[in-house]
């Protein structure tokens, strides 16, 4: 398997580029928020990479960054979702943005990005919710939506509840401090509804 390529970019066709690596040119595609980290043609660039193998073809895929990489592989193992589709999330919702979405419980902005329909962005946030924290070393912000999983889960509970979206969002905003369970800001959240 191809886990790294460094070499000269040579070619820059959305949604692919081209590397060559001793002369060898390798096409790998890779999500459309790379393009603006990649250099002029001619320079040197790596790119960390998943090689998959089918029956009838082989695909690299690209990125610049631990994170986005292990974020992609995460997605490869959800049902019903292919690498390509996983490109086109990454391509429409930085990490940063797609683990918040899910820390959040947020399907409705899951759904705005192409190919994401309202089951599979549940299946989404139900898969990659407890998998948040394996991330937060390789990609920025991720950690820190790993920790607002407490949120996202007392703002989910609260909807079970029969609260409105927007008023178990600002009833857990209030409530919330950090370092706490959610099991604790449901009870101050709860506990603060009463008394007004």
């Amino acid at each position: 398997m191809i886990a790294r390529l460094t070499g000269l970019l040579v070619e820059k066709q959305p949604p692919y580029v081209v590397i060559d690596v001793g002369g060898v040119g390798y096409q790998v595609e890779v999500p459309l928020g790379v393009f603006g980290e990649l250099p002029e043609l001619g320079e040197p660039v790596t790119l960390l990479t998943h090689m998959q193998v089918s029956q009838d073809h082989q695909t690299l895929y690209g990125f610049t960054a631990a994170g986005e990489r292990a974020l992609f592989l995460q997605l490869l193992k959800i049902s019903g979702i292919g690498a390509k589709l996983a490109l086109t999330i990454l391509s429409g919702a930085s990490g940063e943005d797609l683990a918040r979405f899910v820390a959040d419980g947020d399907a409705a902005s899951l759904t705005r990005l192409p190919g994401i329909g309202r089951k599979t962005a549940e299946r989404i946030i139900v898969e990659l919710r407890d998998k948040l924290d394996q991330l937060p070393a390789a990609l920025p912000g991720v950690g820190k939506a790993a920790a607002d999983g407490a949120v996202g889960e007392a703002s989910s509970a609260l909807r079970a509840l029969g609260y409105k979206p927007a008023e178990a969002n600002r009833m857990v905003r209030e409530a919330a401090e950090a370092g706490m369970d959610a099991e604790t800001i449901i009870r101050r959240a709860l506990q603060n509804a009463a008394k007004t």
